[in-house]
């Protein structure tokens, strides 16, 4: 895959002398504009770079459909264009805990140490009932698929029905969506060094507590934080106090 692919980025810092730089990383279908509130709070600790992954906000879209190694190899690309500094952090929400997962594990030399808030990448732990009635609609969206196929409709209009938001609102980015959803990190997440905090929502319904729980046995030595009564969006809103409690103590030097 070509990696090429410009990164918009905005920059937060009231600190010209910092030696300390976050990459703050949205999730799906957001911007760096996502975590301004959060990123406003370490302007006198740290050079803060909100990206816009290629295909969200002001970047452009990536050249081909892209897994998430493929983000992580553009976005070391472009750190190696920033200046140096001591630290580099990375923060991510969701689908920015997936390219940070594999940057981590992809080019090491990177990251001094990773916030993980909400983060995607493992397969759900279904009921049996749970996964029949996931069975039972995946095919029955195949066998729709193919019918409306071979009577010259348009398959399209099934995306509403079956298709995830997500889903639905990708527009051109819907093949890289469906080749995201599809990877399972547990493998990549085994070869991350640096040091990881992991943040969740205990009522996080789209990454649940227990996608953390698993991380947390995956990645050596990281760290683990449940919010009570935050959700996967919440976190990032009315949760962000605490977020920010736990990012600034994880990222105090020889924390």
């Amino acid at each position: 895959m070509n990696s090429d692919a410009a990164i918009a980025f905005r920059t937060i810092s009231s600190n010209a002398d910092a030696d300390t730089r976050i990459i703050w990383a949205h999730g799906w279908g957001q911007s760096g504009q996502a975590f301004e509130p959060l990123a406003t709070a370490f302007a006198a600790r740290a050079e803060n770079l909100l990206i816009d992954f290629p295909g969200f906000g002001a970047s452009p879209l990536p050249p081909d459909a892209w897994s998430t190694g493929d983000y992580a190899d553009a976005v070391e690309q472009w750190l190696r264009t920033l200046p140096p500094v001591t630290r580099t952090i990375w923060v991510g929400h969701s689908f920015g805990c997936r390219v940070g997962i594999q940057l981590a594990a992809r080019h090491p030399e990177r990251l001094e140490r990773m916030v993980l808030i909400a983060a995607a990448g493992l397969k759900r732990k279904r009921t049996p009932v749970e996964q029949l009635r996931f069975r039972w609609r995946t095919t029955s969206f195949k066998l729709l698929k193919r019918l409306y196929t071979l009577t010259g409709r348009d398959p399209a209009v099934l995306s509403g029905r079956y298709g995830s938001a997500d889903y639905r609102n990708a527009g051109a980015l819907r093949p890289i969506f469906v080749k995201v959803i599809s990877e399972d990190l547990s493998d990549v997440a085994r070869r991350i060094s640096c040091p990881v905090q992991l943040v969740f929502g205990s009522n996080d319904a789209e990454t649940p507590p227990e996608f953390g729980t698993r991380y947390n046995s995956l990645i050596a030595g990281s760290k683990l934080a449940i919010l009570d009564h935050q959700d996967h969006y919440t976190v990032l809103g009315d949760g962000r106090h605490a977020v920010a409690k736990i990012i600034s103590d994880f990222i105090k030097p020889n924390s």
